[in-house]
């Protein structure tokens, strides 16, 4: 599984459209960024308190999101399968093989 900051960069790279603008600018300034809560906290004029609060709740939408629409899971399976017809490719697999792949990619969508 991806360590968390990377998974939450990819989370908010797939579904940062539907979020508000200020969950958007925490999201970037801490994951991003690397904002500290004190400085985010700093910048907006709000308690860390608030901002952990906000980025914790959009943590947890992202994440239902993710649950609902699978945008991170079938990227990630369509990376898996292009790497493996890659090397199927390299290693002279037959035809039938890679049509094979290529039949699970296109049912990924």
């Amino acid at each position: 599984m991806l360590d968390k900051t990377l998974r939450m960069n990819l989370l908010y790279d797939f579904y940062q459209s539907l979020l508000t603008q200020k969950q958007r600018k925490y999201m970037s300034l801490y994951y991003l960024d690397d904002f500290s809560l004190g400085e985010i906290a700093e910048a907006f004029e709000v308690s860390r308190q608030a901002v952990y609060d906000n980025i914790k709740r959009t943590e947890a939408m992202l994440e239902e999101y993710e649950a609902k629409l699978m945008l991170l899971a079938k990227f990630e399976q369509r990376t898996e399968l292009l790497a493996q017809i890659k090397e199927a490719i390299e290693s002279n697999a037959t035809p039938e093989e890679i049509m094979s792949m290529l039949d699970s990619l296109e049912k990924l969508d």
